[in-house]
């Protein structure tokens, strides 16, 4: 098996074999860098094996080169049988990850129409896909990966349906005939005594002898094929159909047979087969158990799935994850300045915690090596989607009709002239382990919290927005993706956004100040705000529904902490405008601190 990453700088002379058939050109130093990711089978008579190209997540700089895992030189990992380095770990890890690709492209390709924003996701040129017949009576080479082995599996069960169906017939064909010689030469007969009575002697027999009593081979090897098709299909997402009624081995028996017993099994029973159907049957189940073991392959027909834009598939991957199916305005996500925003959905807002209203969270993924840092650029577009948005919301409240603002936060208070806030994330695949674990944290090797302000001190302003960054297991959703699980995805999404809201109201803690307000008795709270309203704007907000049966109203008053500031003199001026304001405040309302 060969190993290749994408985007890294291979000098021409190492990949010039591997690289047979794929277009690829050299830059002016003689080197090759590949913009694709998947799978691909080299026929080619100096290569003869598949070919991985993984994605750049991989690559991190070590000591200012690129190594994967953070101590491989990729030169040395493109013939991965070859590579000493290697760590059995590792090895394990490329060998799912390999499978895990090949699915995400899978589905990708499958789920190509993107009904969020009523168009095709992108132009399916992107995806290159051939498939050919997997097994064959040609040469044989050595089945290396497990992807060789699945597919083989599936394309089996494709192509081979009568012959099971037949097989099938045959085994239950006399289930119900009694053979009487075993039965009468092995059975213990009762005599009814009624029968005796009238002077016969009526016979019977508790435990005839029929076929299924013996011991059938060709249905425990269709078991085992059908049980490895299903736990393909659960655990790997594979698209298989089965139409048979065995009861199949599940669970912690299965994991016996991955463990050893499959192996074991099939070899006790390998001499029990004599067609040739039977016997490709029992070379392809052998090899799901045993990964190395030679299967008959066709070798003179080439198959790839490719896709030249991974980062195309790793958005719609979070997209699918984390917004799900979500429909929102197309201007929301195709913005009007040419503007395309990755990730949007309505969950419940920050600054209340009783109310269902949701607010905008907007996202973007970032497909980097590990270790890439943010660029200001990124940071900047990022917050200019959520200025679009605030433009539109206030588009739509002022001026478009009643019936399209249903489902729509109104994002500027009346009262206040304060806004809500919008909570802003990227999405960074990262592999920090080499496990799919359900993991999706701050980023802790880049700034987790970006705050972009125009005024130091006005938290509920149009120019204040706030900006979480989080690293996610890469192996983890292209995973969850390919297994393409409706309620799996639902889970984690629930779970997800959920981690996010109280994430960025950590943030926000971390650096305002929060106070619950409402006017005493003998003040009009609308009058106060009119008279006051340079040295309030921005620092209040009305989040809070009026009480029941009482005109008393609400409000959510959000100071700058002081010492969120880096600036001595900054520090000193926050401290004393907060002093003046809460110290004006509560001459006419109650005060508490959040």
């Amino acid at each position: 098996m060969h190993i290749l990453i994408e985007e890294y700088q291979y000098p021409y002379e190492n990949v010039k074999n591997v690289l047979k058939g794929l277009d690829v050109l050299q830059d002016v130093n003689g080197k090759v860098s590949l913009s694709y990711v998947g799978y691909y089978f080299n026929p080619d008579p100096d290569v003869q094996d598949c070919v991985f190209i993984l994605p750049k997540v991989l690559l991190e700089k070590v000591d200012g080169k690129e190594k994967i895992f953070g101590h491989i030189d990729p030169l040395s990992f493109i013939n991965i049988d070859d590579c000493k380095e290697l760590k059995p770990e590792e090895h394990q890890f490329i060998y799912n990850l390999s499978v895990w690709i090949y699915r995400a492209i899978s589905v990708f390709k499958e789920h190509e129409y993107d009904d969020r924003r009523g168009k095709k996701k992108t132009d399916p040129s992107i995806v290159l896909h051939r498939q050919a017949p997997m097994m064959g009576h040609s040469k044989r080479r050595k089945s290396n990966t497990f992807l060789d082995v699945l597919l083989a599996l599936q394309q089996w069960n494709k192509d081979n349906e009568s012959f099971v169906m037949f097989t099938v017939k045959n085994i239950h064909s006399g289930y119900n005939k009694i053979n009487w010689t075993r039965t009468i030469s092995k059975s213990q007969a009762l005599l009814s005594a009624s029968s005796i009575s009238l002077g016969r002697q009526d016979v019977a027999y508790l435990n005839p002898v029929n076929k299924k009593k013996q011991v059938n081979f060709d249905e425990e090897l269709l078991i085992i094929f059908f049980s490895i098709l299903q736990h393909m299909k659960e655990t790997y997402g594979f698209p298989v159909k089965i139409n048979v009624n065995f009861e199949l081995i599940r669970g912690k028996k299965f994991e016996r047979y991955i463990n050893g017993y499959g192996k074991t099994r099939l070899k006790q029973i390998k001499y029990k087969y004599f067609s040739d159907k039977a016997l490709e049957l029992w070379d392809l189940c052998y090899a799901f158990f045993e990964h190395p073991y030679q299967i008959n392959l066709n070798i003179d027909q080439r198959e790839y799935l490719l896709v030249k834009s991974f980062h195309v598939v790793f958005e719609s991957i979070i997209d699918e994850l984390i917004a799900g199916d979500q429909r929102l305005p197309k201007e929301l996500l195709d913005q009007e300045d040419g503007k395309r925003v990755d990730h949007m959905y309505q969950y419940q807002e920050l600054t209340n915690n009783d109310r269902e209203e949701n607010i905008y969270y907007i996202g973007d993924s970032k497909y980097y090596k590990r270790g890439h840092q943010l660029g200001s650029e990124s940071i900047y577009k990022q917050f200019t989607y959520a200025k679009n948005v605030i433009q539109w919301n206030l588009d739509l409240f002022n001026d478009g009709k009643p019936e399209d603002q249903n489902g729509h936060v109104k994002l500027r208070d009346d009262l206040t002239e304060g806004y809500n806030v919008i909570p802003n994330f990227f999405i960074s695949a990262s592999q920090e382990e080499l496990v799919p674990k359900d993991d999706i944290h701050l980023a802790t090797d880049k700034k987790p919290y970006h705050l972009s302000r125009q005024f130091e001190n006005r938290l509920f302003d149009r120019d204040t927005f706030l900006l979480a960054h989080y690293d996610v297991n890469f192996l983890f959703v292209i995973a969850l993706y390919g297994r393409d699980k409706h309620a799996a995805k639902v889970a984690w999404r629930n779970k997800v956004r959920n981690m996010f809201r109280k994430e960025i109201q950590e943030m926000l803690k971390v650096n305002f100040e929060f106070y619950a307000m409402t006017a005493h008795a003998d003040v009009e709270p609308e009058t106060y705000i009119k008279q006051n309203f340079q040295s309030v704007l921005g620092k209040l907000y009305h989040p809070f529904e009026d009480r029941e049966g009482s005109s008393q109203q609400y409000f959510s008053l959000a100071l700058r902490k002081p010492e969120a500031e880096k600036d001595n003199i900054v520090k000193q001026r926050i401290s004393d405008e907060n002093e003046a304001i809460l110290h004006q405040l509560e001459q006419d309302f109650y005060v508490a601190k959040c």
